[in-house]
């Protein structure tokens, strides 16, 4: 099996402080993440200052936002020198064209793209025409658009892999998609995963025993952080437990058992099972009745299995009341 690539979505959840960045960075490795997500918004390039903001945070424009949570060329580089110093991938999803060139002057891997840029096939295209390999996630779009997007980029480029989304803050769990997960696999013949919104850690988990090999999933120090994503992350402890139940997922996933295999239950065996007994004492040369043995611990004697075949059998020598049986105890 695949080892899961698990991406911790930093996002702009760092409110454009630095420190934390680097500290994020951190938990994430801690965490056990392979790759430390992070957004590149530039608010001139990818957004007019009147448009909407989403529903689950209006507590700033869009464009003032994006503008001060923002890091410059220098910034992401040393995010980026951070991330390799302690052995995590770095990787930001660009919002625009702009911010694909500037990513890649800081040195990108891998390519995540943001599900609201499905349908911008311009920007795909300039996206595919780095060669960096690229992650789709689908959360808002049609087939047909999601086909069109996979057309775009393998038109130039490389596609690794294409993740189910729900665009939905926080996504219920009866609307997490698994199913759509499993069809794009069918569907583009590529590597599938789940991009997830739940609040809990279960469907990144579900999701990779049903075949998921990138995980992606929001990251905060705390819930209670200001912001449009840090209520809907998981804190540390949490996402830690996600990333071990991975990990546990895809060992239980690879092992297969043999179950005629008992070897390693003999002790076991002998401790739990039962073997057949004397209920009563009996005489020497007694023909066995059904009142006369049952089944008790230890395992050690005549299988409780063979019960019936001892009916009728004669005693060889007289057999006290509450002993473990042997074949020689008969004829």
């Amino acid at each position: 099996m695949t080892r899961t690539f698990i991406i911790a979505e930093i996002g702009s959840v760092h409110d454009g402080s630095f420190g934390n960045a680097t500290r994020l960075i951190d938990v994430a490795k801690a965490c056990g993440a392979d790759a430390a997500k992070f957004q590149t918004h530039i608010s001139e390039a990818e957004t007019l200052r009147n448009a909407p903001a989403p529903a689950y945070f209006k507590s700033e424009p869009r464009w003032e936002y994006f503008r001060r949570t923002g890091f410059t060329l220098e910034q992401w580089k040393a995010l980026k020198a951070h991330c390799d110093g302690i052995g995590i991938e770095f990787m930001s999803s660009p919002f625009s064209v702009e911010a694909v060139d500037l990513l890649m002057q800081v040195g990108m891997r891998r390519w995540k793209i943001p599900s609201g840029e499905i349908t911008n096939l311009p920007y795909l295209r300039a996206v595919a025409a780095t060669k960096v390999p690229v992650i789709l996630s689908s959360g808002m779009s049609t087939w047909a658009e999601l086909d069109a997007a996979v057309e775009a980029v393998r038109g130039q480029g490389t596609l690794e892999a294409v993740l189910q989304c729900t665009s939905e803050y926080p996504c219920p769990d009866e609307k997490v998609g698994l199913n759509v997960m499993r069809e794009i696999a069918s569907r583009y013949g590529v590597a599938c995963g789940l991009s997830d919104h739940t609040l809990e850690i279960f469907a990144p988990i579900v999701a990779v025993a049903s075949g998921a090999t990138v995980i992606e999933k929001h990251l905060t120090f705390s819930r209670s952080m200001y912001g449009s994503d840090a209520k809907h992350s998981l804190e540390p402890r949490d996402f830690q437990t996600m990333v071990q139940g991975i990990r546990a997922a895809e060992t239980m996933l690879a092992s297969k058992v043999d179950k005629d295999n008992v070897s390693a239950f003999r002790d076991m065996k002998s401790i739990f099972e039962k073997s057949l007994v004397s209920l009563v004492e009996i005489p020497q040369g007694t023909k066995v009745t059904e009142a006369m043995i049952g089944c008790k611990k230890p395992g050690t004697g005549i299988p409780a299995a063979r019960l019936g075949s001892m009916i009728g059998r004669i005693a060889a020598k007289g057999i006290t009341a509450d002993s473990l049986l042997a074949e020689d105890d008969f004829i």
